[in-house]
Formats: C-alpha cells, structure tokens, sequence
C-alpha cells in the first residue's frame, strides 16, 4: 500500500492549480494565514525566514519541503553550507502546518504550506499577494551535497548567479525581481565581512556603509547581524533597490545586480517604480513556485514536515 501511495504521489506531482484544495478544505488557506501572522506580529523577521526557507526549498530538487526534514540515514539540507546556522523559521511552518493539519487532516503537504507561508509573510510585511498553485507533494529524502551545489552563495558574481537561475529555467529579470526578497531580513557578518573590508577605489561600495559594516562585525562576531535593507529592513519595499543603486547592498552577491552589467537599468527601473518590482516579484514566484522534483522522486504528503511518514 505504502508503494502504491508512493507511485501515486510520483503520478500526481505536476498537478498545480489555485483551487487544488478549495472544495475538500476551505479552511486550509485562512489556518496557515493565521499562523503566520501570529509569528510575524511576534516577530517581523520571521516573515523574511519563512521566504527564505520557500528559496532555499526550491532551488534543490524543486518545491519538495525537502529543506525542512531534519538528519536521517543520509546527511539533509539543513546542514549545507548556504543554509547551516543561517536558516530558520522552521518553527513557524510547524504552526502553519499544525494549522493546516487541525484544518484538513492528512490533506495538506508541507510544500503546499511552505508556499503558503512564504506568500502570507509577504503580504504582511507590506509587500504583495498572489495565488498560489497548489497540489505539491513532499520528498522523502533530502540531500546536503545538491543544497551545496545548487545554491548561489553570497559572494557570487553577476554571470554565475544568471547562470544558476538559468539552470532553474528562471530569466534573469526573474532573478533580479526575485533578489528583491532581501528587502527584508538580515544576514550574518560572516557573509558580508570581505565587502565591508573592501578597499577604496575595488569593489563597488558607499564608503561611509563600508564603516558601518566594519563596526558591525568589530570584535570577529561571525554571529552579528546586519539588516540586508538598512532603512526598512521589516518592510516589504523597493528598499532594497534603492540601496543598490546608492551602492549600499549588503552582500557581494547583491551589489552585482548593480555594477556596470546587464541588469542596472532593471535595477534603476525597480528603485524608482515598486509597483514594477512587485508585479515582477509575484510572476516570478509563481514561476519559482513550479520548480518540481525530478521524476521518479518519491513524494508523499508528510504529517511531520520535519521527517518522512
């Protein structure tokens, strides 16, 4: 039967749409909301984890929820070099899905949720709606070698980071909207350190933020965080554009977006215009939100997101 359920899940795992559960479970979509809210009222920065976790989901082997299952036979996601002692708002998933769970027993998989939640942290941080295809289903498996192969890392240049959306079937417009996410949230120093000692007249960056970067990291604290949006870093904006151009992004891997390439006028465009930003940002989402696991991956709808049934 378990083999059966397997094939099944395998069969079903293209199947979106944005009324997947609508007539069987009404409720799903307004428990996850309420999930969310309470964890971003608590705190504004879960809402950027919880997007976070949506890419770093994503990005290996498709919208499977693979990055939430903890250590098995085999190492997982979570220890991966982009997502160790960085990632986090697995807890607020855990709600939503114990949410969804009290809402349609045994119905919901954690993917479904995951892009649910990222979609509602969104939206409560100001930022904009869209619906949401549905009908994911859960890998069995996670593995840390394609999570370190298959996420862009921050001191990635322009080429590789077009050429990682790329392989994704995702455009570079679709990766620079996308790179608006880090208008909320904030990063740790050990990914920002090289740029803030950055010397005058290399790479592209505000002398006066460079100081503030070094005093931000003084005393070799890997663990010190910086807002990756200095002037609204809990706001879904265009803030983050905005910084680019004043030269201020955070990351190596932001600041690229804007430095003599192919994308500074869509930068200049999204700093001036968000309206533009989140139309681009929402079409790219549903599109990253497609990403499917490779057939014949095993696929189930799991209880605990955090271990295989």
């Amino acid at each position: 039967m378990v083999s059966l359920a397997l094939l099944a899940a395998v069969g079903t795992a293209a199947a979106l749409s944005t009324k997947y559960y609508d007539k069987r479970y009404p409720g799903l979509q307004p428990a996850v909301w309420s999930a969310v809210a309470r964890a971003v009222a608590a705190d504004p920065s879960a809402g950027a984890a919880v997007l976070r976790l949506f890419f770093h989901d994503c990005f290996v082997n498709g919208c499977d929820a693979s990055v939430l299952l903890d250590d098995g036979a085999a190492p997982g996601e979570k220890g991966a070099a982009p997502n160790a002692n960085s990632l986090r708002g697995y807890e607020v998933v855990d709600a939503a899905k114990a949410a969804a769970e009290a809402a349609c027993p045994g119905a919901a998989s954690c993917a479904d949720v995951l892009a649910l939640a990222a979609r509602d942290a969104v939206s409560l941080l100001g930022g904009p709606s869209w619906s949401v295809r549905l009908g994911r289903l859960d890998a069995r498996a996670a593995s840390r070698d394609a999570a370190d192969a298959s996420l862009p890392g921050p001191g990635s240049g322009l080429p590789s980071l077009v050429a990682a959306f790329r392989a994704k079937g995702l455009s570079a417009r679709d990766m620079t909207a996308l790179s608006g996410a880090h208008t909320v949230g904030r990063a740790r120093c050990a990914t920002f350190r090289a740029r803030a000692g950055a010397a005058p007249g290399g790479e592209a960056i505000n002398v006066t933020f460079a100081a503030q970067l070094r005093g931000a990291c003084a005393g070799g604290a890997d663990g010190a965080l910086a807002p990756l949006d200095a002037v609204t870093p809990d706001a879904f904006d265009n803030g983050y554009f905005r910084a680019l151009v004043e030269r201020r992004g955070l990351l190596h891997s932001d600041q690229e977006l804007f430095s003599g390439g192919s994308q500074d006028a869509l930068v200049r465009r999204y700093a001036r215009d968000g309206a533009a930003f989140a139309a681009d940002f929402t079409r790219a989402m549903v599109r990253m939100g497609n990403l499917a696991p490779a057939p014949g991956t095993p696929l189930e709808v799991r209880v605990n997101c955090r271990r295989p049934n």
